[in-house]
């Protein structure tokens, strides 16, 4: 029970990185009704950037720092790329997204040098004791991390004219327009929210390693997770990267005893999940279901 439980803690550790990964595209999704595969890129810019900054500014510093950084180049990206584009199918403004990604990955490939480096976080591979549970801090910042943006997302928009207004153009956009609301300003805010959060996750994704030009991969688990969840719903992102993260930590401990499905199962566990859901609740667990008329 013991190792079921410290697997559990480390599946919520990485599940909430995935969960903020998929809240970005959530986000940019409700917005537009496109899916940025940008997000990757973001992802690396941020740790990228972390790892510059944390020397002269310290590691809480150099984290909200990268953040907004990261905001402004997607909010630059919405600007002079994909504003252009509205109107057009969104499948084409889809695979523009994937330009953008393979552009500003290779940029900032260029300030990975071949040393090492890091993003100077204070916890590393350190362990705590919980309840007689072995559980490494970077964890639990994960999840504590995750938990403050998760309910400061919510509180915004709830509360906020903007968020007000971001809810009103996910539903109905010519409506939203219809009443004052500026549409374009809503795809502008959704786009530097995805950066920023992109920028957290891959800061927490080097956390207690290092930062090399292969750690948006993890983008990649971030895709079922949508897929589970809902493709418009944020409250479906989180409880998706959750259970995503469980699900692969589970197995990934007790592989050894599932060895005839391969020693990478744990790998591919998301997609199992995601197309077990999908065959009861085609919409994901929280998505909305489309009616057309014919």
């Amino acid at each position: 029970m013991r190792t079921f439980l410290e697997a559990c803690t480390r599946g919520l550790g990485q599940g909430s990185v995935y969960a903020l990964l998929a809240l970005g595209f959530v986000i940019i999704y409700k917005a537009t009704r496109v899916i940025s595969f940008a997000q990757p890129a973001f992802m690396l810019v941020g740790a990228v950037l972390v790892t510059y900054l944390v020397g002269p500014l310290g590691f809480w510093v150099a984290v909200p720092l990268a953040a907004v950084a990261t905001a402004g180049l997607a909010l630059g990206v919405e600007r002079a790329v994909v504003r252009p584009m509205v109107g057009k199918p969104a499948f084409v403004v889809a695979i523009l997204t994937l330009g953008v990604d393979q552009v500003v990955r290779v940029v900032t490939n260029g300030f990975l040098p071949s040393d090492v480096r890091h993003v100077g976080d204070p916890w590393g591979l350190r362990t705590v004791l919980i309840a007689g549970l072995s559980v490494q801090e970077r964890h639990i910042a994960m999840l504590i991390a995750t938990a403050a943006l998760v309910l400061a997302l919510f509180a915004f928009f709830r509360y906020t004219r903007m968020g007000l207004a971001m809810r009103a153009a996910s539903y109905d956009q010519e409506a939203a327009l219809a009443q004052g609301v500026s549409v374009g300003a809503v795809f502008a805010v959704s786009w530097a929210m995805a950066g920023a959060l992109a920028a957290v996750a891959g800061v927490f994704s080097a956390v207690g390693g290092s930062v090399d030009q292969l750690l948006w991969i993890i983008t990649l688990t971030a895709l079922p997770v949508i897929i589970l969840g809902g493709l418009d719903s944020l409250p479906g992102a989180v409880l998706g990267g959750l259970i995503v993260g469980l699900v692969q930590e589970i197995t990934a401990t007790y592989q050894s005893n599932i060895g005839w499905l391969g020693s990478n199962f744990s790998y591919i566990t998301p997609y199992v999940v995601m197309m077990l859901v999908l065959l009861v609740r085609p919409y994901g667990l929280f998505g909305t279901r489309e009616v057309e008329r014919v």
